[in-house]
């Protein structure tokens, strides 16, 4: 069982040893991630037998999520497939006319929009978010870095990801996605919720991986990865902004990527989950400062130690330079009991 790999701004897969490793001395079944992202931490609660639930307000990661942690055996098989690069007579043309030349070719975006008219005849939900999981990660392979900040063939260099076909870049993905689908006996789920509305209490873990606040970048997530997000719904129930070049989305607000907000907002958010044993990953190069947070933490639980390791990010919001160090930074997890 190996989770799918992805260029995702913040994805804690290189530290997901760390991570596991910080809290094996813990004793708890149950457990929350609360900002699943790649979804891929949850993974590893799933491969470690725990009972667990994501959530992310992202439609794309919710997808993701849906597709590899609450599935517990469904998969896309050749029928499947049939179905949904078959050609559609009914599939509409708004990527063909709204992106064209923007991030793919022209024979690219009639794929998609072929693609998501077959993914809405499909009947099982679970093989729908397969689906679109797998045509948001191939979307990802074939754009430089995987973001959707700039448009054209800027960062096009001789890379495999980028000559390969978006129809091959799909079925790479099922394939992924297929092989990452494993049951832990669990009834897991999947949330596409705003945190504060998570009932707190059925979790004896929480695990917390928020934007990132860094007075050197922004953490918007939604205008890195608009295309994913517009795809996910086929661009319904979000606010297309066709002045900017990039024919993003507005991004949704959130006081966690708001450096006079954020203080408060985990105040807020420690406080929801008191009840449970909380872990928090965040970085030395982000507001609040490591002495803050250990504050906030101990304003709801008796007990914060801190793990820390040296990390390089070379993504996001992380890929920046600060004094010599360039992205090097120092990844913290703050253990509250």
């Amino acid at each position: 069982m190996s989770f799918p790999p992805t260029k995702y701004m913040g994805s804690k897969r290189a530290l997901l040893p760390f991570i596991l490793d910080s809290i094996s001395h813990l004793n708890f079944d149950s457990v929350l991630d609360a900002f699943s992202g790649s979804a891929c931490v949850a993974y590893g609660f799933k491969q470690r037998g725990h009972q667990v639930h994501s959530n992310d307000f992202l439609r794309f990661a919710f997808r993701v999520a849906h597709a590899t942690i609450e599935n517990n055996g469904t998969r896309l098989d050749q029928d499947d497939l049939s179905q949904l690069l078959r050609r559609n007579k009914k599939a509409k043309t708004f990527i063909q006319e709204t992106f064209a030349d923007l991030y793919f070719n022209a024979e690219e975006d009639a794929f998609l929009d072929n693609l998501w008219a077959n993914i809405q005849e499909m009947k099982n939900p679970l093989k729908r978010s397969l689906a679109l999981a797998s045509a948001c990660r191939a979307a990802m392979k074939k754009r430089p870095r995987g973001i959707f900040t700039f448009t054209g063939r800027k960062g096009w260099d001789g890379r495999n990801d980028l000559r390969l076909t978006l129809r091959e870049q799909f079925l790479d993905a099922v394939r992924q996605f297929n092989a990452a689908v494993f049951s832990n006996r669990r009834r897991n789920r999947a949330f596409c919720s705003n945190v504060f509305d998570i009932d707190p209490q059925p979790y004896d873990l929480v695990y917390i991986d928020p934007p990132y606040v860094s007075p050197y970048s922004d953490c918007d997530y939604t205008r890195r990865y608009h295309f994913l997000e517009g795809l996910c719904t086929y661009w319904s129930g979000v606010e297309l902004m066709p002045q900017t070049v990039t024919k993003k989305i507005r991004s949704y607000p959130t006081d966690f990527s708001t450096k006079g907000k954020a203080t408060d907002a985990f105040r807020r958010l420690f406080e929801h989950f008191r009840g449970s044993t909380l872990a928090v990953s965040y970085s030395s190069n982000a507001i609040p400062s490591k002495g803050k947070m250990v504050r906030l933490l101990k304003e709801f639980k008796r007990h914060v130690e801190v793990r820390e390791i040296q990390h390089r990010y070379s993504h996001g919001n992380h890929n920046h330079k600060i004094g010599d160090n360039k992205n090097s930074v120092i990844e913290y997890l703050y253990v509250a009991t």
